[in-house]
């Protein structure tokens, strides 16, 4: 674990000219894997964590104090940065400070808030509707005046893009950078050349996001930084790639009552303790005990 700052950390990758790759998860464990697999930030995707904590669909029921925990717990698990997908901010622009205190008490490096209706939709999802920019843009002044660390990175996203065109959500993309967001995040361009556009038009770190819905075009991550973005994220990708895996072992346990032919790929428990920093435990119990316990460990 590192002694600076999660927000440093964070504002340090955002500064970099090359980009850097965000998986999203919903879960420390999650986290402890993306971690381990040398990755230098994680994101807390809304959809995801609805998924995992709660086993529901992305369309608004997580409330502020479940999301803010689980991005909590995701920060002190991997011991990365977090990039902490707030939703709406949970309301109006009181909500808003509230939702930033949250999430920053609970040790997040960077918070975005979107510009959909409360309650809101999976991006992914059809049916959105969104904020009068005016609204928006007083949202991300409250967030801005209510974070304590001032290199706590505040992102504003639009999903006007779907809604109600190209133009409609680069406009508002140059007001909420005026507001003062931190970075930008264009939610669906629905070309190369709209996310083309949106990289030129936006002189903010940019995020760039793939969904599994194919709706958005799959760039890779060395295409996406000759754009010039910064972020690349890739929504529910890492659960979606566990399913497969778990169903596999389930069915063929069901089917056979073989546990050895189900778990044939399954991973080591070596591997799983290692994840969860077993040994870590092991030498604190050591440190810790007395009397006939002492020494055990050894």
């Amino acid at each position: 674990m590192s002694n600076i700052k999660p927000t440093t950390r964070f504002r340090e990758l955002m500064a970099r000219k090359t980009i850097s790759i965000l998986p999203a998860v919903g879960d420390p464990f999650s986290a402890r894997i993306v971690a381990a697999e040398g990755y230098e930030a994680v994101m807390t995707s809304g959809n995801a964590s609805a998924a995992m904590r709660l086993g529901i669909p992305d369309i608004g029921l997580l409330t502020l104090s479940e999301n803010a925990e689980n991005a909590g717990r995701v920060a002190h698990a991997s011991g990365l940065p977090v990039f902490a997908d707030a939703d709406t901010g949970y309301g109006n622009p009181l909500n808003v400070r509230r939702t930033i205190m949250e999430f920053e008490r609970n040790g997040v490096a960077a918070v975005m808030i979107e510009d959909q209706v409360t309650p809101k939709r999976c991006a992914m999802l059809a049916g959105k509707e969104v904020v009068s920019a005016e609204e928006m843009e007083m949202k991300l002044k409250a967030a801005l005046d209510a974070r304590r660390d001032d290199e706590l990175v505040i992102v504003a996203r639009t999903d006007a893009l779907t809604v109600h065109g190209i133009d409609e959500a680069l406009r508002r993309a140059e007001r909420y950078a005026a507001v003062g967001a931190d970075a930008i995040f264009v939610e669906g361009p629905r070309t190369i050349e709209e996310a083309q556009r949106i990289a030129k038009a936006i002189d903010k770190p940019l995020i760039y996001n793939i969904t599994p819905t194919g709706s958005v075009p799959a760039l890779d991550a060395k295409t996406a930084e000759k754009l010039g973005y910064r972020f690349l994220s890739f929504s529910v990708y890492v659960l979606l790639a566990a399913i497969p895996g778990m169903q596999s072992f389930l069915k063929t346990m069901r089917e056979t009552g073989d546990i050895g032919q189900a778990g044939r790929n399954a991973a080591s428990m070596k591997t799983y303790l290692d994840l969860l920093g077993f040994e870590d435990w092991k030498q604190y119990e050591e440190v810790y005990a007395t009397g006939k316990d002492a020494g055990k460990a050894r």
